[in-house]
This record gives structure tokens, C-alpha cells and sequence, in this order.
């Protein structure tokens, strides 16, 4: 019993239980900046942009057999050409991925959309913090406990090299 009390002990903890209440109070701002982004932001910047989805941005690649068939066609030699080919579609079969050689899509839109979103996230945390700055009061620190002044002290040791003759 004493591994489960002290289980108990941890997740009960004020710390633990903040954390958790953030954490599904975040994910739940994190839908509501996403809505903001998708749903308002995003369409407001693709009209400004005339009519770009930055989510539909992207650049193919071109195959992988294509880029070595025209590497090698600047060579010139035609039985380099044929081998080199050869050599990409067998590369391509083998590795069996069917993407890479059709052609890789860098999907730049998507990300400019999340880092946007991210951008968004920040300065939203950031004006709630300082919010909540603001709405809690201030700690006053303590004073430190007044110590003997300087005179104290030289009367001391004064008192003290007396006693010592």
C-alpha cells in the first residue's frame, strides 16, 4: 500500500494539479487560436493577397529518374544516359517508395500557416500574463531585520579591545 499512498500523495499535490489544469485549458485555447487562424486570419490574408491560400502553397519536386535522366543527358554519352536511368528506376523499384519517385511536394504553405498560428498563440499567452500581472497584487518583500548600525558595531569593538588589556 505504501507505493499506491505515495502516488496519491504526488498527483494530489498543488503543483500536479495545477499543471493538469493548464495543460487542458491550453489545449482548449490552442482550438480557439486555431479557429482564429483558420477560420478568420488565413481567409483575411488570402484576400489581401489576392485570393492565395497559403495552406495550398506548394512545390513539386521533380522524380528522381527524371533528375538523373537529364543529369545524365547533359553528359551526352547515350549509353551513360541508358545506364544511369537504369540505375535511378532500379534505386526507385528497390526502395519501393512509390512518392520519392514521382517526386517529393514541399508543402511551404502549411508550414507558413503554423508559423503564423504559433506567432498568434505567443502573443496571445503573452498578453494573458501580463494581464494576470497586472490583476495580482503585489508581494511586498520583507524588510530585512534592522541590524546594529555602524556606531553599534565601533562601540563593540572598542568594548572588546578594552576587555582584552
Amino acid at each position: 500500500m505504501g507505493f499506491i499512498k505515495e502516488f496519491k500523495e504526488f498527483a494530489m499535490k498543488g503543483n500536479v494539479m495545477d499543471m493538469a489544469v493548464g495543460v487542458i485549458i491550453g489545449g482548449a485555447f490552442g482550438k480557439i487560436v486555431s479557429s482564429l487562424v483558420d477560420d478568420v486570419l488565413m481567409p483575411a490574408i488570402g484576400l489581401l493577397t489576392g485570393g492565395v491560400d497559403l495552406s495550398g502553397l506548394e512545390y513539386h519536386l521533380p522524380p528522381v529518374s527524371k533528375m538523373v535522366s537529364d543529369a545524365a543527358s547533359t553528359v551526352g554519352a547515350e549509353g551513360a544516359v541508358d545506364a544511369v536511368a537504369d540505375a535511378a528506376n532500379t534505386v526507385a523499384a528497390n526502395a519501393g517508395v512509390a512518392a520519392e519517385a514521382a517526386g517529393a511536394t514541399l508543402k511551404y504553405g502549411l508550414f507558413l500557416q503554423n508559423v503564423i498560428d504559433f506567432l498568434i498563440i505567443a502573443f496571445c499567452i503573452f498578453l494573458m500574463i501580463k494581464a494576470m500581472n497586472k490583476l495580482m497584487p503585489k508581494k511586498e518583500e520583507p524588510e530585512a531585520p534592522a541590524g546594529p548600525t555602524q556606531e553599534e558595531l565601533l562601540t563593540d569593538i572598542r568594548d572588546l579591545l578594552k576587555n582584552q588589556k
